[in-house]
């Protein structure tokens, strides 16, 4: 049987907002995680923030430098992942305190969950938002061409401009929620379990275009 959460106003909810960079697109190929960066946060105030660079324990590609700029001697003498695991564990809290967020989150959540099987921890069942989601929901074509990080923060006008580094991202998309929560409540959505069953309507209350939207958020 399914545990009640009990529900809350997004104001008071306790967001963990989680970016990652990794050597590559997926864990399935061998991929692995090089950087964590993670903010918590509630009320509009940070209460936390989490970073840290980690050995993959293989040569990044040079695509992967050329875009994070994230070398191998940057990650050389940085933890592997099974000791980051319970450092990041600890920061996230509980799955009833907490609400994890990504831009994209299947991405984030498909290298931590298997990060974490591999080391014998079982990942906590948080409650997700994804920001793409999300943000498809309170924002048409008319409004953004995409649902790109990069796109999101030009509009949101985040304080920092995504740069595929990991803590400077997961700053970027907390502005980002930011911003979406303020336009959820456009459409009377004020509490997280409405947030999280937002992405499900067919029709949003008070939309002004009903168009489709395909792009995909990255």
């Amino acid at each position: 049987m399914k545990k009640m959460v009990v529900d809350e106003d997004l104001s008071q909810t306790t967001f963990v907002v989680l970016d990652l960079e990794t050597s590559g697109a997926s864990p399935k190929t061998g991929s692995a995680i090089t950087e964590i960066g993670a903010v918590k946060v509630c009320g509009g105030e940070v209460l936390g923030t989490f970073k840290t660079f980690v050995n993959p324990g293989t040569q990044l590609p040079l695509f992967i430098t050329e875009l994070t700029g994230i070398t191998d001697e940057m990650l050389i003498d940085a933890p592997r992942i099974e000791s980051v695991l319970p450092l990041l564990f600890e920061f996230l809290g509980s799955e009833k305190s907490t609400v994890f967020v990504a831009h994209n989150a299947p991405f984030d959540l498909s290298f931590l969950k298997a990060s974490a099987v591999l080391h014998g921890y079982t990942w906590p069942n948080f409650r997700v938002i994804d920001t793409v989601k999300a943000a498809r929901f309170v924002l048409t074509k008319d409004d953004v061409p995409n649902y790109q990080l990069g796109t999101l923060a030009i509009y949101f006008r985040t304080e920092i401009s995504p740069n595929h580094r990991a803590l400077d991202d997961a700053l970027a998309t907390v502005d980002v929620l930011h911003g979406i929560i303020e336009r959820m409540g456009t459409f009377g959505i004020t509490t997280i379990n409405q947030m999280l069953n937002a992405g499900a309507k067919k029709v949003r209350p008070k939309i002004e275009s009903t168009k489709s939207i395909s792009e995909e958020g990255l």
